[in-house]
């Protein structure tokens, strides 16, 4: 199976699993002793997700995994720094990682921050808006509201994109592992009403 095959059998396996999640017929795959002590020498998942930090949105659980299956980063926003670059970097050469997860999601409280910046409902003098999440997730918003797509959603798709780009532009080892076929790039956004996930590229 080469990266490209592997890559969509462990995207259909989260989509499946979320599925489950969202019917409420989850499985709790790989969550016994045995898959635990199977996986005390090494780990080898074939995804790595970055998505919030938002206590609402954890992967392996809207996504109905185990252990070993998910190669998870968490921030809020699931803004994009040194870290998690170098964390994801880390993922693709030396785990093998085949699939990348941007998953952005409903009701994000970094977006509706941004947003109320952009509407002059909180100072932009605030340290707050100064921090990097800020900056980042008020360029999405910025560059959501110059396409008139103003909403909340509107503005989660569009960062989830901007997220995306700056992962492939940020990263060299990202850039040429897509380059070259080895890595594929998902973006997806959660809703927190339904515990579906859209998805927003493939």
């Amino acid at each position: 199976m080469n990266a490209r095959e592997r890559a969509d059998a462990a995207w259909s396996r989260l989509v499946e699993g979320n599925r489950r999640f969202a019917d409420n017929e989850v499985e709790y795959p790989r969550q016994d002793r045995e898959t635990r002590e199977r996986l005390q020498e090494a780990q080898a998942p074939d995804a790595a997700v970055l998505s919030c930090s938002d206590s609402r949105v954890p992967p392996e659980i809207i996504f109905d995994q185990g252990l070993g299956d998910l190669f998870t980063i968490r921030t809020a926003g699931e803004v994009v720094d040194d870290a998690v670059l170098e964390s994801l970097e880390y993922a693709v050469r030396h785990l093998g990682v085949c699939l990348i997860v941007v998953l952005g999601h409903q009701h994000c409280g970094a977006v509706e921050a941004a947003i109320k910046v952009l509407q002059g409902e909180e100072n932009t003098e605030d340290e707050g808006f100064r921090s990097i999440l800020m900056r980042k997730v008020g360029a999405s918003a910025r560059l959501a509201f110059d396409s008139d797509l103003d909403t909340p959603d509107d503005v989660e798709r569009i960062h989830v994109a901007q997220t995306l780009e700056a992962l492939v532009m940020d990263s060299s080892v990202i850039r040429q592992a897509v380059h070259n076929g080895e890595v594929s790039l998902v973006g997806a956004r959660y809703c927190v009403d339904t515990g579906k996930v859209e998805v927003l590229s493939y």
